[in-house]
């Protein structure tokens, strides 16, 4: 049954032929079928293929499907091949699902765009290149993947290519995931340096043989590879495009934050686990960005108004707490935080996408309010989502984002689980500020637009509906506790030979410590929650207060820390002078100058040349003659 995983891919991709050439002649009755049905079949293989890998002895759990050879060249063989194993079968059931709902959701919300069916065509062919990354069994062909994501998201966050801002935003997007890419790249080139071969499998076989504990060959490529996971999971000092892709379509802005583009990444780093285990400097980096971009990205999400703005800075604290996760060794807690993330993050960029599409595209928190009485399928969902991500017991986000937390505490650092704890405070704080100020309270809405104020259709509703319940129940896989934790026990065989090589720094607790852990980050979750409260319905005039007596701390957070104004002047702005210099002085004065100065003098001696060619036999006769006198007159003379 495992044979069948390539169908996995097949679908969606069958969903871009169809969709990509033939769209424009479809109904949309039919674009949706084919869309949502492609990836809902990829779906259910998905499916198929987690059941029948679970009925497999833990240690059997390992199946490579090649399906034809790729690049034959001298001793360099590389194949399209498929590696299915707990990781890589969690990711694919995730990633599939949580498009299919983002599909279904996308007929509601994009009906009557435009450019419908090259929606859909864009949004499959996203699906697809998430599932290739997945699946790749090598490095090479994950890398093809990676960079068809970091396509699609180009495609689809200047999907609205008409609006300048959109198509910005999607070239900065494109432009800032090179520079992570480039570093990937560099990564794969010294993988098959040191070892022959881009497999994992070999690779990871061959890795504590060849390369001893900290070697630097083993930092190198680990800390290369973190680059281009930087990039595209939007970690500092790369994450700058994330916050600007909100320019696209609400539903691109769930798969990118939820299933898609961030999470390759950290299931990047993940896969190459050994390979970190290896390189104990590369892990203290992977840990100190993870553990500064959640701080960094929570405190700007404090001041926001754009709605989907504190969303987009959540993802990039989320996936912070994920990299802190698997910088101290803690793999499936990270992975763990992954699955749940995806759908309580897809929940609250839908359910935002139901709000914005009921205010005819408002974004601005501080023009909504009193919504909850008009939309309460959506707020209650929304709801679900924000106590999911606050950490709340006993919701997805509960679970897994202590399992983090407990595993940083007991590997010592407790630095990085105080700032840990810090931003679950924050996060808790600004989810609650955006359901206070959007929800509840006195409607801010315009008048124009209140009249039209309802609860979005069932196609929209639904996906929100069953996201939701996953959002409740999905932690439920990672109860802390002796053969509780079904996640962690899933993924083991995976993570083992890591696991082993890290042996020496482990450290474990007990359970009253971790339930007391557990206490004091719910405590501190509370304590964010009841003061989003406290400022936003019942004190409404202290956040005001606050910002005037703090005014140049408002203004740093509100312009997130000016790094935006610090790029375009330190790098975006010379580059451009340099450019032009390179253009105008260089470019068209030398290069373009030598050729048309040649071109000017040929044209100059031509049109002189040319007189003597009148097309007159007298006036050749003419000049005969006059040669002949010279020459005889020459020879007679001398």
């Amino acid at each position: 049954m495992l044979d069948i995983v390539w169908l996995v891919l097949f679908f969606p991709l069958l969903g871009v032929v169809v969709n990509g050439l033939f769209g424009r002649l479809l109904k949309k009755k039919v674009i949706d079928i084919v869309s949502c049905g492609a990836v809902g079949a990829s779906f259910l293989f998905s499916l198929a293929v987690f059941y029948h890998l679970l009925k497999l002895p833990a240690k059997e759990r390992v199946f490579e499907k090649v399906l034809f050879p790729w690049i034959v060249s001298g001793d360099f063989k590389s194949f399209v091949a498929l590696l299915i194993d707990p990781l890589s079968s969690v990711m694919i059931l995730m990633v599939s699902g949580v498009s299919f709902l983002i599909h279904i959701y996308s007929a509601g919300y994009m009906a009557g765009d435009r450019g419908y069916s090259r929606y859909f065509a864009y949004l499959n062919l996203f699906t697809f290149s998430m599932l290739l990354l997945i699946l790749a069994n090598n490095y090479l062909l994950m890398y093809i993947g990676w960079e068809a994501v970091g396509l699609c998201s180009y495609l689809l966050i200047g999907f609205w290519y008409e609006k300048k801002s959109a198509s910005d935003a999607g070239k900065k997007a494109f432009i800032v995931n090179r520079i992570g890419d480039f570093g990937f790249a560099l990564g794969i080139i010294l993988i098959y340096a040191t070892f022959k071969d881009l497999n994992f499998t070999s690779v990871f076989q061959e890795a504590p043989a060849l390369l001893s504990s900290g070697d630097m060959t083993v930092t190198l490529i680990t800390l290369l590879l973190f680059l281009g996971a930087v990039g595209k999971s939007a970690q500092i000092p790369l994450y700058v495009w994330l916050p600007d892709a909100m320019e696209g379509p609400t539903p691109v802005s769930a798969l990118i934050h939820a299933a898609t583009m961030v999470t390759a990444g950290v299931y990047m780093v993940a896969r190459s686990s050994i390979l970190y285990s290896l390189a104990p400097l590369s892990m203290n980096v992977v840990m100190v960005i993870g553990g500064a971009t959640a701080i960094y990205a929570a405190s700007i999400a404090l001041v926001q108004t754009d709605i989907k703005k504190v969303l987009a800075y959540s993802t990039i604290s989320q996936l912070g707490y994920m990299f802190l996760a698997l910088g101290v060794g803690a793999y499936a807690a990270g992975i763990f935080h992954l699955l749940t993330h995806a759908f309580f993050k897809a929940l609250l960029f839908l359910a935002a996408g139901s709000v914005i599409h009921s205010l005819s595209g408002e974004q601005d928190m501080t023009k909504m309010g009193g919504l909850k009485g008009l939309m309460p399928k959506t707020y209650g969902t929304f709801v679900v989502a924000a106590l999911a991500l606050g950490g709340i017991f006993p919701f997805a986000g509960f679970f897994s984002k202590d399992q983090i937390l407990w595993n940083v505490f007991i590997q010592g650092n407790f630095v990085f689980w105080t700032l840990g704890v810090a931003a679950a405070f924050m996060t808790a704080f600004y989810i609650f500020r955006l359901i206070f100020l959007t929800f509840h309270g006195e409607s801010r809405v315009e008048e124009e637009k209140r009249a039209h104020v309802h609860e979005s259709p069932n196609v929209i509703v639904l996906p929100l509906l069953i996201l939701a319940l996953l959002s409740i129940v999905a932690g439920l896989v990672g109860i802390p506790g002796e053969g509780m934790n079904l996640i962690d026990q899933f993924l083991s065989p995976v993570f083992k030979s890591s696991a082993v090589l890290a042996e020496s720094n482990a450290h474990h607790g007990s359970m009253a410590l971790e339930i007391s852990l557990m206490l004091i980050s719910l405590s501190i979750a509370v304590l964010g929650i009841f003061i989003a409260f406290l400022f936003y319905v019942k004190k409404t005039a202290w956040p005001l207060r606050l910002k005037e007596k703090h005014s140049f701390f408002y203004r740093v957070l509100f312009n997130k820390y000016y790094i935006d104004e610090f790029y375009d002047f330190v790098i975006v702005k010379p580059i451009k002078k340099m450019s032009l210099f390179l253009w105008k002085g260089f470019d068209l004065l030398i290069i373009d100058g030598l050729v048309n100065y040649i071109a000017s003098f040929v044209r100059m001696r031509s049109e002189t040349y040319q007189r003597l060619q009148t097309g007159y036999i007298r006036n050749y006769a003419l000049y005969v003659v006059i040669g002949t006198v010279f020459i005889m007159a020459y020879f007679f003379l001398k």
